[in-house]
């Protein structure tokens, strides 16, 4: 799966106010099954979106008709 980030806030937010989630419940009510996760290398919330990579499939030519 690949995940798509949408927007990025900063971990210090002020007490009781929680602008990530606030972004992704809007996201989601638009139809985008949006959520937060948290980036500790960057301390920041994510909102992603995951992705299904597309599956591969091989080409197999057909034997041929004689």
């Amino acid at each position: 799966m690949d995940r798509t980030v949408l927007e990025r806030f900063p971990a210090g937010g002020p007490r009781g106010h929680w602008p990530a989630e606030e972004y992704a419940g809007a996201r989601r009510e638009e139809g985008v099954p949006a959520r937060v996760v948290m980036d500790l290398a960057s301390d920041a919330f994510l909102v992603v979106v995951e992705q299904r990579a597309p599956q591969r499939t091989e080409s197999r030519s057909a034997p041929p008709r004689e």
